[in-house]
């Protein structure tokens, strides 16, 4: 015990550690480290931002994807999957709920969908920037040529998802087909933050054949490329992929990473994933009492939810908007937090109000 609260101390005064160190920290955790973890966690979560949870509105607008990952439910592979596009009418009008639910920060998540041409996203872009002025944009669109990247960037997107789901060369060909690398995953990553992106990456908990030593590159990168948003969730299967078979990753890893890259990136934005709240009913919770400060209630229409199916049984599908954010809402006030109407802006320190 006296090890691991030496580590995490360290990890607090330098907000680094070497690779063995981070493999000793993870395979020798338990209770009493987490319990004292989180306590730091949750002291640098408040006095960056107080008590405040800011909220974006997620808007999953096609789920038709050319590539073939192993553990994707829209795998282009996955024949069961019922494909949907989003009309440019139907986002704007999840656009306007959502604008009048408080939301300030809309995610446009998709597959890698060639039907969505360059124009087509950056008019998109454009359009939701010029209608809403005092909101941002996030986008999760997925691996992109450098200027593709640029020419959303000029369109207006403030912000952009992409989660390299494994540092280790090698772990990642175990979960994606020969075409795609972590190399060119990274090198996306690092393209985004030049060009000027608030850039987000994670990765998935618990995935087919991973360890602490992957865990620890992941961790490593990380503090490398210094993110402005990590998002980490635990693995889950979907039945209809090639890990249908493989064992779930747990909340109780998922939440230790949480609360170590709080105390590796005291400013970041870290989610409480859906994912946790799919395999643990109060994850969300956890996760924020962990040292998370975003929630992503969804604003997609009720009518698709339920086929952006990433993994299996995942939660809020039947709800509308209203109901996702004030369930939420009332969830976070349970444990002493509040959703706030704000952008959420990478640096911006709300712990004042």
């Amino acid at each position: 015990m006296d090890q691991q609260r030496r580590l995490i101390d360290k990890l607090q005064e330098t907000s680094q550690l070497a690779k063995e160190e981070w493999v000793a920290l993870i395979q020798n955790r338990n209770q009493d480290a987490a319990q004292y973890l989180f306590e730091k966690a949750r002291r640098l979560q408040h006095q960056y931002f107080g008590n405040k949870i800011y909220t974006r509105g997620l808007i999953e607008f096609t789920n038709y994807c050319k590539n073939d990952c192993y553990y994707c439910g829209i795998r282009r592979s996955n024949k069961k999957a019922q494909r949907y596009r989003l009309s440019r009418e139907q986002i704007m009008e999840c656009c306007q709920d959502g604008y009048g639910l408080g939301f300030r920060t809309f995610v446009l998540q998709g597959g890698e969908d060639g039907w969505f041409t360059q124009e087509a996203l950056e008019e998109l872009v454009d359009t939701i920037k010029t209608t809403y002025p005092d909101c941002a944009v996030t986008l999760s669109l997925g691996e992109r040529s450098r200027e593709s990247y640029e020419g959303l960037f000029r369109a207006g997107a403030d912000r952009y998802l992409l989660r390299h789901e494994t540092a280790d060369e090698a772990h990642y060909e175990s979960l994606h087909p020969k075409e795609l690398s972590a190399e060119r995953r990274k090198q996306c990553l690092w393209d985004l933050k030049e060009i000027g992106y608030q850039t987000g990456t994670g990765f998935m908990v618990g995935s087919p054949g991973q360890t602490p030593q992957h865990l620890a590159e992941d961790l490593l990168f990380i503090r490398e490329l210094q993110p402005h948003m990590v998002g980490i969730g635990p693995f889950i299967p979907h039945h209809d992929t090639p890990f249908a078979a493989e064992k779930e990753g747990t909340v109780e890893l998922t939440l230790f990473l949480t609360g170590l890259l709080r105390l590796m990136l005291p400013k970041a934005l870290l989610p409480a994933t859906t994912a946790l709240g799919t395999i643990d009913p109060s994850g969300r919770e956890k996760a924020i009492l962990a040292g998370a400060n975003v929630v992503m209630p969804n604003l997609s229409p009720t009518s698709v939810r339920k086929k952006y199916e990433l993994y299996d049984n995942k939660i809020c599908t039947g709800d509308e908007a209203a109901e996702c954010r004030n369930c939420l809402n009332q969830r976070m006030e349970k444990i002493g937090y509040q959703l706030i109407t704000d952008r959420g802006d990478y640096g911006c320190n709300c712990s004042k109000g």
